[in-house]
């Protein structure tokens, strides 16, 4: 079984398990996001990648950063009241609409403990514009910017 979810990543964002990929969040800054993530062992995904030698597939890390960035966006439009985002200062649901840039450095494995970090770099109109990072060990897994709009508002 996994770790326990923070509900306030469940009150936030639609993702659910399996396909939520945040635990806990650390640390919420008005243009930065920090969560955590334990790996689970058992993972079913890595009776196929890679057998022998499981390893955290990287598209799965940037998702990490992706989910923390909707976490920051909702944070903002709660904490802006943005009266144009709809009810109760929500403007919909993030989705990904582009991504600017990922660099893969370090292999991430089962039971690795992951910081994974995510800040506005600029918002123009709808498109959030951001930048995150994955770290295991306070070294950095995976860096990616990516932007998103609100849908649904």
């Amino acid at each position: 079984m996994g770790t326990a979810v923070d509900p306030f990543i469940l009150e936030r964002i639609p993702h659910r398990p399996p396909f939520l990929w945040l635990d806990r969040v650390l640390a919420v800054h008005p243009d930065c996001i920090s969560a955590e993530k334990t790996v689970p062992r058992d993972l079913s995904i890595f009776q196929g990648h890679y057998p022998g030698y499981p390893l955290m597939p990287g598209v799965l890390l940037c998702e990490m950063v992706f989910q923390a960035g909707a976490l920051l966006i909702s944070e903002i439009m709660r904490n802006t009241a943005d009266h144009d985002a709809g009810q109760d200062g929500v403007g919909g649901v993030p989705v990904l609409t582009r991504i600017l840039g990922a660099k893969f450095k370090r292999e991430v494995r089962p039971g690795d403990l992951l910081e994974i970090t995510a800040s506005l770099v600029e918002r123009v109109g709808p498109a959030w514009f951001m930048k995150g990072t994955v770290k295991v060990g306070g070294k950095v897994a995976v860096q990616v910017e990516f932007a998103c709009t609100s849908k649904g508002s």
